[in-house]
Parts: structure tokens; sequence; C-alpha cells
């Protein structure tokens, strides 16, 4: 049996999650995984309650409102949990989205001595929706394309401040993109500026992570695929996490196997998974 671990979960503290940490630690530990995260959401530009925005009924991205209260209950939740818990390695984390678009609530967030973990991740374009909520089908292509030019661009900035242990699900708008609406995206224009997030990142000692969630969704495929995976490591890097992406307590560890064969076809023999920040390297086993 390969070496299986999950480092994107969430639970019900995710405003699009269900279940409780509680749930998820008994199913990390009837799988046996070798290393566990929780990492509900906490989108930075959502820090407030709906009103503070000027959208009282929380329509859409209202969903995500309110970080500033959800994601520390979660921390504080996971931790608790951790104190009295035993035959699991856990690692206590977060999903950090748009830490750009609310800098200082980012940094307070990324300076919590409970975290062992940080996803980095960027979901929406400043003063646009998120990539979920686009409505594709009434867009042309080239107003696709600048949506992307501008998501990369951000995405760079976003690792240039680098307060995060890896990057999360690199491509991830083709979940939405090409995976629901079936619009096809040829993304060698983005191959530079690909290059230079990871030229950013592999000094910085940041990962990258194999989000697996598109292969149980229409996408079929992981994000991001396995080019992109084969080409951080050419270029040096070396901190490979693995994420089932699961939010409810039934998709953890779902297609963590897939992803550890995408690992082992880039050419990587380890995976990783991080206690207070630090990268702790698993071997691959067969």
């Amino acid at each position: 049996m390969k070496t299986l671990i999950d480092m994107h979960t969430h639970t019900g503290f995710s405003p699009d999650g269900e279940g409780t940490v509680e749930q998820s630690l008994a199913k990390a530990k009837e799988l046996g995984l070798a290393a566990f995260a929780i990492t509900d959401h906490c989108d930075c530009n959502f820090r407030y309650k709906a009103d503070h925005y000027g959208d009282p009924e929380a329509l859409k991205d209202g969903m995500m409102y309110g970080s500033g209260e959800y994601a520390p209950a979660s921390i504080v939740a996971q931790y608790e949990a951790a104190q009295h818990l035993e035959g699991l390695n856990f690692l206590c984390g977060i999903e950090l989205g748009q830490p750009l678009q609310d800098i200082e609530f980012a940094e307070e967030i990324a300076s919590d001595k409970r975290l062992d973990f940080i996803i980095g991740s960027h979901h929406q374009n400043k003063g646009k929706d998120d990539f979920y909520w686009i409505e594709y089908k009434n867009m042309d292509l080239p107003q696709i394309y600048a949506l992307l030019d501008d998501y990369f661009k951000e995405m760079l900035e976003m690792c240039k401040w680098g307060r995060f242990d890896v990057l999360g699900h690199l491509t991830y708008p083709l979940r939405y993109i090409q995976g629901d609406c079936g619009i096809q995206i040829d993304l060698s224009a983005y191959e530079d500026i690909i290059r230079e997030i990871f030229c950013t990142l592999i000094p910085k000692g940041k990962g990258i992570e194999i989000n697996v969630s598109g292969l149980r969704q229409k996408y079929g495929k992981p994000l991001p695929d396995l080019g992109y995976v084969k080409l951080y490591k050419a270029l040096g890097g070396e901190i490979l996490t693995i994420g089932s992406d699961a939010h409810c307590t039934a998709d953890i560890g779902r297609d963590i196997s897939a992803g550890v064969e995408m690992a082992q076809a880039a050419g990587f023999k380890y995976l990783t998974y991080f206690k207070k920040h630090e990268p702790k390297f698993i071997k691959i086993e067969i």
C-alpha cells in the first residue's frame, strides 16, 4: 500500500463544509493516514459579516463572509482536539485565501502559533467573484483569458508575500471553466509566469500540492496536472503535499492514492507534511 497523506480537508467550520473536527480525526485514523491536516477556509477578503461589505443578504460569495470568526474557531477546535489525540499524525492547519486582499488579517492568522500548516490559495481576483460563481457561458474567450491573466498575476504576488507552506490547487479555475462548463483552455501562454511562481516558491522553501478533488468532479484531473508537477520538480522543487480538498468526512482520503502515483510519475520519492511550518518528509512506499 502506498504511503497516504491528506493535507487539505475541511470541516463544518468552513461555510461550505460538513462534519466536525472529531469526525474528521476518526476518519483519518480509520484510513491509517501517515499524516493528516484539517485546513478550513479563511478567505481573508471576507473577514467580516456580509453587512460590512454592503451585502446584507449574503448572496453568492456571502457563504464565505465572517472568516474572522469561523477560521479562528476552527484553529481553537483543532488545537484542543490535538491535545488529547493518540495514534494519528495530525497537523493543525488553515487554508488562507486571498491574503493580499486583507494583509493585516492574513498576517494575524499566519502568526498563530497553534498552526502547523498553511495552504496559500487564490480563489478570486480582486473585485471579482470567486471562480466558482462566474457565469463563463455568458463570456467570450478573451474575457475568460483576461480573468486568467489576473489570476496568475495575483497568485505570483501572493507567492512573493509567501507566509504559507504550500501553494494550493495551482489550476483552480479549470475546475469550473473546463470541468463544469466544458470550455477548453490552453494554459501554454502562462508557462512563463507559472515558472516564475515556482521559482519564487522554491528558494523560500515553499511547496505545491497535488489537489485530487478534480478527480471526483467533472474536471476529471488533479489540480495541477502531471505536467506542472514535473515542471516544479525540474526547477528544483522538493516539497510536495497531496490533498483531497474534502468538504465532508466521506471524502477524506478519496483518490489520494492517485495523487501518490502522480508524485512518483513526476519523479518524487518523498511526500511532505509540516510541523510548526517545518517540512517533514515521508518516503513513498509501494
